[in-house]
């Protein structure tokens, strides 16, 4: 496979590429963002829900300011723009193309808010131009990748800071504190849990894309595919070419505060079953998984349901409340258990508390859904030059139990041990052919970052 270079990208990207790399890797490292009077200049790549709910927090901010919106399918996003455009900046550039909001020399830093397949590619680039990077979860589409976009941070000194908001909440800090004073005894054993409600998916037939949409940027580095209206609109969810299934979308943000809690960073070895199991519909991924961590003296469990409806994820409201969830049918909590108590923890601002014997609750503590304090954390780090609270490296190393999980169960739900070091599985090429996958040039990251 041939590795990307600058040259061969503009080569292969047409005329109007060459204009946009032109002197891209001369802007200035953080020029303006230096001074806390000046704004940090942003753009904005993936205006999906997710997208757009970011550009919406981040604009809400008075030393921040967004010169450029991209997406490939303007085709939903127009009228955000044109919002964005009367509230936020009359002179808001719009763009199907992420090589024109890097090459922008204006901008300061990036906000990747892209389907999985896409994260990687753009936050290497932005740091090779000397941007900051705020990149949705989970880090990466494979483990290779993942390592990339670590290599690049730290060789171009960027900022890179994963959107795995619960790492800034205080509540989270508590019960660090709490485990960390040995209130909560020896872990042995921790559970996530991910039991939500969830649709089948549908397949739409293939047809020829809406001229607003640019199907081979959308693609990227993903595998050339015929187009389905169903893919773009969140069927991508569905697919391995593009996202990492639930273990990825929304599991992410359990497995990265459970690692997070326990102080471990690589698994020894995986085991994970699953299968579509309770829709049996047109989804690649499965809507049922279990799986086991090895971190030799904490076990840690995995479970996931696409089908159950008494589950809920707990609403804003809530989150942002003084209240308990009931844990039993929290969806998307951890439980740890230690020699001296269990400790139910939720994510997202439903907070923890410690049981003993008897339904005993013997500490507590909670705060809000912290995603005004993640931005704030990103903005400021961008200023002082500090790793943020979801670096880059540690996003890594979440996604990587993601990868496990997953590469487990498509190998055949056969265990799979790893070797940290390599980031690679032992004495198993089945297993590694998934470490990384084909890039269609020109959108090929290079070994070499």
């Amino acid at each position: 496979m041939k590795d990307f270079n600058r040259r061969d990208f503009i080569k292969n990207s047409g005329k109007r590429a060459v204009g946009l790399w032109a002197g891209a890797l001369v802007v200035a490292n953080g020029k303006r963002a230096g001074s806390a009077n000046e704004k940090v200049i942003l753009g904005a790549i993936g205006l999906g829900g997710r997208g757009q709910s970011l550009v919406k927090g981040f604009a809400l901010r008075e030393d921040v300011q967004f010169a450029a919106l991209c997406d490939p399918n303007w085709n939903r996003v127009q009228p955000f723009f044109e919002q964005m455009k009367d509230e936020h900046n009359p002179n808001l550039i719009k763009s199907d193309d992420f090589r024109q909001v890097i090459e922008n020399k204006d901008i300061d830093a990036l906000v990747v808010a892209t389907p999985d397949h896409w994260h990687a590619l753009p936050t290497i680039l932005g740091c090779q131009a000397g941007k900051d990077v705020y990149v949705e979860k989970p880090a990466s589409h494979n483990i290779w990748e993942g390592r990339k976009m670590v290599e690049a941070a730290r060789k171009y000194q960027r900022v890179v800071q994963v959107g795995t908001q619960t790492r800034s909440g205080a509540y989270v800090r508590q019960a660090l504190d709490y485990i960390q004073s040995g209130k909560l005894g020896k872990i042995h054993l921790c559970k996530i849990f991910n039991l939500k409600s969830a649709s089948p998916y549908k397949e739409s037939p293939v047809s020829d894309p809406p001229k607003e949409i640019n199907w081979d940027l959308w693609l990227g580095p993903a595998t050339k595919r015929e187009f389905r209206s169903s893919i773009p609109n969140s069927g991508w969810l569905f697919y391995w070419d593009y996202c990492n299934g639930d273990l990825g979308n929304d599991s992410i943000h359990q497995i990265d505060l459970a690692r997070l809690l326990i102080g471990k960073e690589y698994a020894k070895s995986v085991y994970c079953l699953g299968g579509n199991l309770g829709f049996q519909d047109d989804s690649e991924v499965p809507d049922t998984q279990s799986a086991i961590y090895d971190f030799d003296d904490i076990i840690v469990t995995y479970e996931n349901t696409q089908w159950t409806p008494y589950m809920a994820k707990t609403d804003f409201d809530f989150r942002n409340s003084d209240q308990y969830p009931y844990w039993p049918q929290n969806a998307t909590r951890v439980e740890l258990y230690g020699t001296e108590g269990l400790m139910m923890m939720g994510r997202h601002g439903d907070g923890w508390q410690v049981y003993t014997g008897g339904g005993q609750v013997v500490a507590q503590g909670n705060g809000p859904f912290p995603e005004v304090e993640h931005k704030e954390n990103f903005i400021q780090c961008i200023r002082s030059r500090e790793k943020p609270n979801a670096d880059i490296e540690e996003g890594h190393k979440s996604a990587i139990l993601v990868h496990m999980g997953n590469i487990s169960y498509r190998t055949g739900c056969r265990k799979l041990f790893f070797d940290a070091k390599a980031e690679r599985f032992i004495d198993d090429d089945d297993a590694n052919r998934f470490l990384k996958r084909v890039y269609r040039e020109p959108f090929v990251i290079p070994d070499e970052v």
